[in-house]
């Protein structure tokens, strides 16, 4: 998919018949081609090209055309998301934009009434930087109003900037950071991330005792959620947990007004306290996270949607009702089939373990087989984490449907992909746990024998006294199921008692 493809793709009805109305407008002779192109764009026309250029045989003349069109849609694209967005911060950028008009024509009065409104709405904002312009243009223009005591603006810009510098400051170690998560998941790098992020904060100067905000919160709770991810032990980020906890309950008049952080911050607390096998802790923080999701219209339903199924879904799962699960994301896959890829990835995994779980082999490899795509692209999509997580759920699949050949093919791959990585990362207990299996896959009467079942008991307890992490568990009950002859489910269930208190009110 082109750039163009890529815009249009985004443009609604509404928006294709304006932009085609801005085109006709824009034209001054009736040959330019553009709309044609844009209709092309519609039907997916691939002799367009042939069609129009038939005569000219030109690739220039194609490649000027696209270029205009393109340029043409930025620039509508700009105007109309501008016109149409009714957000408080785009309405502070109004008022300060006419303010400035209105200076420089000599309307005083009515310029100082726009910043002063433009002030009120910015400051519930947190939004520094518009609050910077603010006081930038009342000090630029005070000699107009001898009323004004430039002395208490001068204060506020000061203190204003201090703020500033404190988020710009957050903003670069989120940034830094969110650069290495992206080189740890899809490139397979190695870092102490604990280290990386002590040491970001440092270079950066930030202080996570100064005064959180909305947006800062969101920024430290994304890095510590991943941190957490990394190591598959939610209880290292408890702290920033408690703190985030008394900063929403402390804010709630003002969450309206920061309602996409408001809903993301509530979304990692409850995948805080699911992975912590704090299940009615979780469904509380759902609940609340469902609500905001419905405010404004549902302005941010969508983009958060299959991600609270998801966490629903997991919750009932693991928390004793797995039908409600399967039912939870069957519906979600269904009801969304145009959310983010990303999302129904994560979602369709789920639901492939919820049909694991239940021994419905033939439902889970119906929806594996919608992952159809190669190792590479769900490393590059997805990341690298991802992408061995969905490889071990296929070849234990396989196991369980008894396709030996496939299941073997696929160990194979497996360790020819990510042996040496997960060996590097300091992870040999996948590779251990694959080797166990291996030889399961191979000679499945192992599992009645005293020697297996001891080397897999071995295992387990090793693993039970590393991080505790509902994900793995439910890998390691899948082999035990197996070795003690009881059902995925049931097992799991069992082995989560082992480390949290699953029907624990937290």
């Amino acid at each position: 998919m082109n750039a163009l493809q890529e815009i249009s793709a985004i443009m609604n009805n509404d928006d294709i018949k304006a932009f085609t109305a801005y085109l006709s407008k824009k034209n001054k002779r009736k040959d330019v081609g553009n709309i044609e192109l844009l209709n092309s764009l519609k039907t997916d026309d691939i002799n367009f090209e042939k069609k129009v250029f038939s005569n000219k045989k030109s690739a220039d003349a194609h490649h000027a055309l696209r270029k205009r069109l393109y340029d043409s849609m930025v620039e509508f694209m700009a105007n109309r998301s501008f016109e149409s967005d009714t957000s408080e911060e785009h309405a502070v950028l109004r008022l300060i934009v006419v303010s400035r008009l209105f200076f420089e024509h000599k309307l005083t009065k009515a310029a100082f009434k726009c910043l002063a409104k433009a002030e009120g709405i910015a400051a519930a904002l947190e939004h520094f930087s518009l609050l910077n312009e603010i006081y930038h243009t009342l000090i630029q223009f005070a000699h107009l109003d001898l009323s004004l005591s430039l002395d208490e603006v001068m204060k506020k810009f000061t203190a204003n900037k201090k703020r500033l510098l404190h988020e710009e400051q957050l903003n670069l170690g989120y940034a830094v950071l969110r650069r290495e998560l992206a080189s740890i998941y899809h490139e397979g790098r190695i870092v102490d991330f604990q280290v990386l992020i002590k040491n970001t904060v440092e270079a950066h100067g930030i202080s996570l005792k100064q005064a959180l905000t909305f947006k800062s919160l969101y920024q430290i709770l994304f890095i510590a959620n991943e941190y957490a991810s990394i190591n598959s032990d939610y209880s290292l980020i408890q702290p920033f947990v408690v703190k985030s906890y008394k900063f929403i309950t402390g804010r709630a008049d003002l969450a309206g007004r920061h309602l996409y952080y408001h809903i993301y911050i509530l979304y990692f607390m409850a995948n805080f306290h699911f992975r912590n096998g704090e299940f009615t802790a979780s469904l509380s923080y759902l609940d609340a996270m469902l609500t905001e999701m419905q405010k404004q219209g549902g302005k941010y339903f969508s983009r958060f949607c299959l991600r609270y199924f998801l966490l629903m879904a997991l919750n009932e799962n693991y928390s004793g009702n797995p039908g409600k699960a399967i039912d939870i994301a069957e519906r979600a896959l269904l009801q969304h089939k145009k959310a983010d890829p990303n999302d129904v990835n994560d979602l369709r995994l789920a639901l492939i373990v919820f049909y694991m779980q239940q021994d419905a082999g033939r439902d889970a490899a119906k929806e594996m087989i919608k992952l159809s795509h190669s190792d590479s692209w769900y490393e590059k999509k997805m990341g690298r984490d991802w992408a061995i997580k969905k490889c071990l759920v296929e070849i234990l699949l396989h196991t369980q449907q008894e396709n030996i050949e496939l299941a073997i093919s696929r160990i194979n791959s497996f360790k020819r992909r990510y042996k040496k990585y997960l060996l590097t990362v300091n992870e040999e207990r996948v590779a251990q746990y694959l080797s166990l299996i291996e030889r399961y896959v191979l000679k499945p009467e192992l599992a009645a024998t005293p020697k297996f079942q001891e080397q897999v008991e071995q295992f387990m307890a090793g693993a039970q006294s590393g991080p505790k992490d509902i994900f793995v568990i439910s890998f390691l009950a899948w082999l035990l199921a197996r070795v003690r002859r009881k059902t995925i489910y049931d097992t799991t269930v069992q082995l989560l008692g082992n480390y949290f208190s699953p029907f624990h009110s937290a």
